[in-house]
């Protein structure tokens, strides 16, 4: 996790270096930032699952976004939109599903112990939409900021993967089927911070699974979010 924080925040200021520098500015001098790249990993859970569905574990994700940020007053206040791409894992407790159901629409959890590690994974491309508040008009870079908005995602990747041991070696079984899942997510988010850091969540406002399935699962995301260019 620190080397994956360290990347990440290494990365974001070597986007602002470059875009300084491609636009003529001084390196030791930002005129002006408006937070065009957001990063961010998270904490991911699912809400509303049913108490037969168990997680475990350190269920996780990871997102990233270009952004246009367009002032709508003087000073504080814009909007911004653009494009991005996020994933989530959640580990599943001594569970799986069976992918193999090819009889019906409905997904099924079934108990298992075949697996040290299960997950379920979907990667989504995303058209992100905020309305954001800075104190800083010109310099996303310093001060408080906060925003609040949505996410429009169309699932690009559905599929688990099954960790154990086989004969005294390691083994990963990974089955991908987009069938069981709801190919659009639609999200609230809200973050708030100072400079370029910021905690940020995220709540699904459509269940991951189709309502053939009867499974009202609401994914959501709580994490550290960089931000700047």
């Amino acid at each position: 996790m620190k080397k994956l924080l360290f990347t990440l925040g290494f990365l974001a200021s070597s986007a602002t270096l470059f875009a300084q520098n491609m636009a003529g500015l001084p390196v030791n001098k930002v005129k002006q930032s408006r937070d065009f790249l957001v990063i961010g990993i998270s904490y991911d859970g699912w809400a509303s699952a049913p108490d037969s569905v168990k997680t475990k574990g350190l269920s996780r994700g990871f997102n990233i976004a270009l952004m246009y940020d367009m002032p709508i007053t003087k000073e504080h206040f814009s909007v911004a939109a653009g494009l991005g791409f996020s994933t989530s894992s959640i580990f599943l407790d001594d569970q799986a599903i069976d992918m193999s159901n090819g009889n019906s629409s409905a997904v099924r959890f079934v108990k298992t112990e075949a697996y040290k590690k299960y997950k379920v994974a979907t990667n989504f491309l995303e058209i992100p939409l905020e309305f954001r508040y800075r104190q800083n008009s010109e310099n996303a870079n310093t001060g408080f900021k906060a925003s609040i908005g949505a996410r429009v995602g169309m699932l690009v990747n559905a599929h688990t993967k099954g960790k154990n041991t086989l004969g005294g070696e390691k083994n990963t079984i990974k089955e991908q089927n987009r069938r069981f899942f709801n190919p659009w997510r639609f999200a609230g988010t809200a973050r708030i911070g100072y400079g370029n850091f910021a905690l940020f969540g995220t709540m699904n406002l459509n269940p991951l699974f189709k309502d053939a399935t009867n499974l009202d699962v609401r994914p959501y995301s709580i994490g550290l979010a960089l931000s700047g260019l």
